[in-house]
């Protein structure tokens, strides 16, 4: 084992990591439901279901089972001009349970480039229309949708994106309803009305430009896990409406019901134009990534002229074994009723964060279904530092690692985002730990 953590250290470049301070990446040799497990014999609860992506459990039988089958049948064969059972019968099923009217599928490989396929999608279906103008996107603050060149245009995170900006198409931010951001908290109902406004106000000067407005629904994940009033999401799809503006909706993070809805689209509800998948498509398992359209965006990329062809690809595009484990997870959440295993996680989650709402370091804390997230007050001690660079993130995360609890905190942002299949004891032995390393934290 010592062997190869030292080519780790001597060789891989880790993401989101400052390599000259950080300490030693510590090694998992395998995992298990909710489980990590080290090869000198620690057992680390997953908290954050391994970057958002496992909803089943690690190393579940079933999916073992799919992938197992596939692999002996088909693993890999271009998309361009062939296709297979496991891609086309995936698409059907995602067709059939996403928002209605979303009947067609592009395949890629990550959230990213789904994110990607949605944004060329909108410019070029407007470019083929003849309104040549409709180059602009609208995103709103604290937006994250990945990290190639044109999610990054639409993320709203200075200290990601800012490196970058002059290398980015134009956007159009729009401010997000995040009430404890806009006032301390006071009137959620004032914040809404302002942004909404300020979203109306952009659509009103710039409609005629605007290709499309892109949202993360109900839930702003990177950006601080930050929860959206339904009714917001209805307004947004509204405005779209109204001034005839394309609506993405960004489901990487919340489709597959982490809001305990299958889609967050579904709190509206609202039916977007183009929908973006990925992170739990394969329950955790493999990169794979599909972006849905309605059939209008489709159709309008149908003629004659080989050059309105969509002109996008991936040497990966529609894995077959991506696409056969996706399949067998969406099988595992309708036959497990996973749905209410999340409500009752949000039920219990919700007592545990009144709890945090008491302690004197915690701002604001705020859940929707499989998730809950404290944010911090503002501490003298950071040198002013807020956000991702908030130095108590560094520091509590190494808190839960000594009691072998994985979470990683977005800086002054603490939240939980287990696996669905982890049990009621396991989520108070997460709480309990949270309430005594802030209390440490606070002394």
């Amino acid at each position: 084992m010592d062997d190869w953590v030292k080519l780790d250290r001597s060789h891989v470049w880790h993401p989101y990591t400052q390599m000259l301070e950080a300490p030693p990446p510590l090694p998992i040799e395998r995992a298990e439901g909710v489980y990590l497990y080290t090869p000198d014999g620690r057992k680390i609860l997953d908290g954050i279901s391994s970057w958002w992506v496992n909803i089943h459990g690690h190393c579940h039988p079933r999916l073992n089972r799919a992938l197992e089958k596939q692999i002996e049948r088909l693993e890999q064969v271009i998309f361009a001009g062939f296709t297979h059972e496991p891609a086309a019968r995936l698409a059907a099923r995602l067709v059939e349970c996403a928002p209605s009217g979303l009947r067609r599928v592009f395949y890629s490989d990550d959230g990213s480039t789904a994110v990607e396929v949605a944004l060329k999608l909108a410019a070029q279906y407007w470019r083929i229309r003849g309104e040549t103008r409709r180059s602009l996107f609208v995103a709103f603050e604290h937006a994250y949708h990945g990290d190639t060149f044109g999610a990054m245009a639409a993320g709203g995170i200075p200290l990601f994106h800012e490196t970058f900006r002059p290398l980015l198409f134009e956007v159009r931010r729009a401010p997000s309803p995040h009430s404890y951001a806009f006032d301390g908290g006071r009137d959620p109902a004032a914040c809404e009305a302002h942004c909404r406004r300020e979203l109306e106000g952009i659509l009103d000067r710039d409609g005629d430009r605007i290709a499309a407005v892109i949202l993360e629904p109900m839930l702003q994940g990177a950006g601080g896990m930050i929860i959206w009033p339904a009714s917001f999401l209805r307004a947004v799809r509204e405005l779209c409406d109204a001034y005839g503006v394309l609506l993405i909706a960004d489901e990487v993070l919340t489709g597959f019901g982490r809001t305990g809805k299958l889609f967050a689209c579904e709190h509206g509800p609202i039916e977007p134009d183009i929908l973006c998948l990925s992170k739990a498509l394969t329950g955790g398992y493999l990169p794979l990534g599909a972006t849905l359209c309605t059939d209008e965006v489709h159709d309008a990329f149908l003629s004659r002229d080989r050059s309105l062809t969509f002109f996008h690809g991936h040497s990966y595009t529609a894995n077959a074994l991506a696409c056969a484990v996706a399949l067998e997870s969406l099988a595992m959440i309708e036959d497990s009723d996973v749905l209410k295993r999340v409500r009752e996680i949000e039920s219990l989650f919700r007592g545990r964060i009144a709890r945090l709402r008491g302690l004197p370091i915690v701002g604001e804390a705020r859940g929707i279904g499989a998730v809950a997230a404290a944010e911090l007050r503002a501490d003298a001690a950071s040198s002013g530092e807020r956000g991702y660079l908030d130095p108590r993130g560094p520091r509590l995360q190494r808190a839960f690692l000594e009691r072998d609890i994985l979470l990683r905190p977005l800086g002054d942002v603490l939240y939980v985002l287990p696996p669905y299949v982890i049990s009621d004891e396991e989520i108070h032995r997460v709480f309990d730990a949270i309430e005594e390393v802030l209390a440490e934290e606070a002394s």
